[in-house]
């Protein structure tokens, strides 16, 4: 047991290291023109399936907060946001993030415990891709729907947000205005992120993690 805390803390540590280093740096967003696509969901959901829901509550919760920093003069949206009301700026960089990343491990769990009942598969050794897949899908595209859902329900009204997106019902809004990033992000984490938890599957890792 307490190896297993002192690996989890470890993995932790690195994964919020990543995330650090990522934001920060041109590793963690990709800018074309207006558009902002982010690669910060990839080790927020891998420390969900990897430690749990709370691992990915807390690397959500890094995420969000490297975020929030940015409002403060490096990011020109949230910037101007943060004139408007400090509270809700964290409440859609933050809070969604962090949401995020604790639904993606429920996600995960909720995938192995489905496969875990089917007594019918023909091979089980896909099950587990198969939920990470899942959960790494999941996780950019409820960043997607948390932080624009946030957005709207805070700012739909004021003119910054008019001025850039236009006066839009919410399903527009959510679903409209965001479709390049959303896909690319799911593409990326889909396969990166799968792609390291399948390999981290084969040194026994995950395994281990759900036996402990």
């Amino acid at each position: 047991m307490k190896n297993t805390k002192t690996r989890q803390m470890v993995q932790l540590a690195i994964l919020t290291a990543i995330i650090l280093v990522m934001a920060f740096t041109p590793l963690g967003y990709l800018r074309v023109a207006t558009m902002t696509i982010t690669f910060l969901s990839i080790p927020v959901v891998i420390g969900a399936i990897l430690i749990g829901p709370a691992a990915g509550a807390f690397l959500g919760f890094v995420f969000g907060l490297t975020s929030f920093i940015q409002c403060f003069g490096m990011d020109a949206l949230g910037t101007a946001l943060m004139t408007i009301n400090v509270f809700y700026t964290f409440c859609f960089t933050v809070v969604t993030r962090t949401l995020m990343g604790f639904l993606a491990g429920l996600i995960y769990k909720g995938m192995e415990l489905i496969f875990s009942k089917i007594n019918a598969i023909k091979n089980k050794e896909l099950a587990n891709p198969v939920s990470c897949a899942v959960a790494c899908a999941s996780a950019p595209l409820l960043n997607t729907i948390l932080f624009m859902s946030a957005l709207y329900f805070f700012f739909h009204n004021e003119p910054i947000i008019i001025e850039s997106f236009g006066a839009l019902p919410f399903f527009a809004f959510v679903f409209g205005s965001v479709t390049i990033n959303a896909v690319a992000e799911l593409a990326a984490s889909l396969v990166v992120g799968t792609a390291i938890c399948t390999a981290l599957r084969h040194t026994g890792i995950i395994k281990k993690q759900a036996n402990a």
